[in-house]
């Protein structure tokens, strides 16, 4: 692919070559590949580029689409910065829609890039069909396989439009609430060339993303004085977090107005673990008696079907995205609803209720956090005594096992759960108190937290990234390509597989709805995996150091072998055998 020039003799380059241009002029640092026919014309040009000098956004390869989406989701996570992801035509796009469901819930920003066949057969155009696969992988609407799970798409119409087209999708993902965007890239437009008089800058500052700001003062003085006459309020949240200083604002505001805060399905760390106000992960039985309430960033804040929340209690809901606009329903009444960051409004919230405090509000906060304390002491014991028994050889106590991996770590380590059946009690057992250490899964996709947590790894190459999950998580997490993945590019990741031999919450949810049903009476639940599986193998035939844990006399030692690998620079797995399902 020969450089072209005009007729003044200046070169002409390709689309690719100012796609990728844009890229850079954007910040995107790396591109997470898996790559295929129709990204010919951009492999060219990144090697021309190479051959050189000039800089590129780094290139990792993924042996799998999901491992490649979720890194890249790890490292937006981490760092605030969408990255670009590339992957094949329409079978690529299929393969990375899970991973696009869990981002778009997760509201992280990420640019897929996928290829379209070439459509043009008979008039040798420069990257037009030459090969089988070119003519079967042309379907009719390629987007509508992630179309659920995006902010924006688009395909590239013209070679000289690439650099605008990349702005309007960078701005479109970071703008808030940020999200995923998907760029289709037919192959002859990225192989042909852009004439200079066609170009036009777009410099990075002319696209800026929308951020989201504060509120006027009246709903918040509302909110304020509502919370100055509580005498049981409660906060519930789940990704208030996602911005590292909110968590200090979220304790702030508790200790100032004595109330407790909840977590349902955290996707981030909102508040301190060991903090007097910290209630726990079911708010539910809270909810029935708080005569106050404020939803704070969270997208379901508890089910209402077994909670009967208080009729005579007011709710408000502080919010980056309060309707729920990508939910078709959603109903959890409120009486105010403010649409903003939830940093900015909760410092304008804070200043409310200290403008209104009086004395003897301060009496009635004092006692509130004296009752808060000893209930946050108290739930620490039950947490305490649900891990003391070690369990059985074959049927080892997760709790046990979860409390010992907490000793082995420091403050500075990330935790990502995923642990389904296990989750309160990877939860409760490895707790966090530094803000952006703990991730959650936010959507229904399993397979979060491997790809995931090689992002937040790559990051943050200081500090240790551990990941739980049970043994059908396992397989949904395309374990070679993550273990793979971690050891050629040098971002190690410690695996906790949590095996109870099947799928429990497919085995509960059928026991919710029939209690009492032909599967409770033949116990038959259609969720036994195959038996037998060596998880801890399969880690080191990639290079990884494997552990094998049946008897829960050995764990300690068996997780300090762990630890010492990943210090070391290799990935670990940890495949414990936990009562079985």
């Amino acid at each position: 692919m020969e450089l072209q020039r005009s007729p003044d003799n200046t070169p002409t380059h390709t689309a690719s070559h100012h796609l990728l241009q844009a890229l850079l002029d954007h910040g995107v640092d790396y591109l997470f590949c898996n790559l295929g026919t129709d990204h010919a014309p951009l492999i060219e040009e990144m090697a021309r580029w190479r051959e050189q000098g000039r800089a590129l956004p780094q290139v990792v390869l993924c042996p799998h689409e999901n491992t490649a989406l979720h890194m890249a989701g790890g490292y937006a996570i981490a760092t605030g910065r969408g990255q670009a992801v590339l992957v094949h035509v329409d079978a690529g796009t299929a393969n990375s829609a899970m991973a696009m469901h869990n981002l778009f819930r997760a509201r992280v920003p990420v640019l897929l890039m996928a290829g379209r066949a070439p459509a043009t057969t008979f008039n040798q155009v420069e990257g037009g069909r030459d090969t089988y696969v070119h003519f079967v992988q042309e379907p009719f609407d390629q987007a509508s396989v992630v179309r659920p799970y995006v902010k924006w798409e688009y395909t590239l119409p013209w070679p000289s439009m690439a650099a605008e087209v990349i702005a309007r999708a960078h701005s479109v993902m970071q703008s808030d609430p940020p999200g995923p965007v998907y760029l289709m890239l037919p192959r002859e437009m990225l192989a042909a060339p852009c004439p200079p008089q066609e170009l036009h800058p777009f410099p990075p500052a002319s696209h800026r993303p929308v951020k989201a700001g504060g509120t006027h003062p009246a709903p918040i003085q509302q909110i304020a004085e509502k919370l100055v006459a509580s005498e049981d309020p409660l906060l519930v949240t789940a990704y208030a977090g996602r911005n590292l200083r909110t968590p200090r604002l979220v304790e702030e505001l508790a200790l100032l107005t004595g109330m407790r805060v909840c977590e349902f399905n955290s996707v981030h760390l909102n508040i301190r673990r060991d903090s007097p106000c910290f209630a726990g992960y079911l708010p539910g039985a809270f909810a029935e008696k708080a005569d106050v309430g404020l939803m704070l960033d969270v997208d379901v804040p508890w089910v209402p079907k077994t909670t009967r929340v208080n009729p005579n209690a007011w709710w408000a809901q502080m919010d980056l995205d309060a309707i729920k606009r990508d939910m078709p329903m959603w109903g959890f009444a409120t009486q105010a609803r403010i649409e903003g960051d939830s940093e900015v409004l909760l410092g304008q919230l804070i200043e409310a209720v200290k403008a209104l405090a009086t004395p003897a509000f301060e009496a009635r906060v004092a006692e509130r956090l004296k009752k808060l304390e000893g209930e946050h002491a108290a739930r620490q014991r039950r947490i305490d005594a649900a891990a003391e028994a070690p369990g059985e050889p074959g049927a080892i106590n997760p709790a046990y096992l979860c409390a010992a991996i907490h000793r082995a770590l420091d403050g500075r380590d990330t935790v990502l759960n995923e642990g389904i059946r296990n989750t309160l009690t990877v939860f409760d057992q490895v707790p966090r108190n530094e803000p952006g250490t703990l991730l959650g899964l936010p959507g229904g996709g399993l397979g979060f937290s491997a790809g995931t947590a090689l992002g937040v790894k790559l990051a943050r190459p200081d500090t240790r990234v551990v990941h739980f999950v049970g043994d059908g998580t396992f397989y949904f997490s395309n374990a070679t390509s993550t273990l793979a993945v971690a050891r050629e590019y040098g971002v190690p990741i410690f695996t906790v597989v949590l095996d109870n031999g099947g799928w429990s919450a497919v085995k509960e949810a059928t026991l919710r709805m029939y209690p009492k049903g032909r599967a409770f009476a033949t116990n038959d639940y259609a969720s036994v995996l195959p038996t037998g599986m060596d998880f801890a193998g399969v880690a080191e035939a990639a290079g990884a150091h494997g552990e094998r844990l049946v008897d829960p006399a050995d764990a300690e030692a068996a997780i300090a072998r762990c630890i010492r690998a990943l210090d070391e620079g290799r990935s670990a797995l940890l495949h414990a055998r936990i009562a079985p399902l």
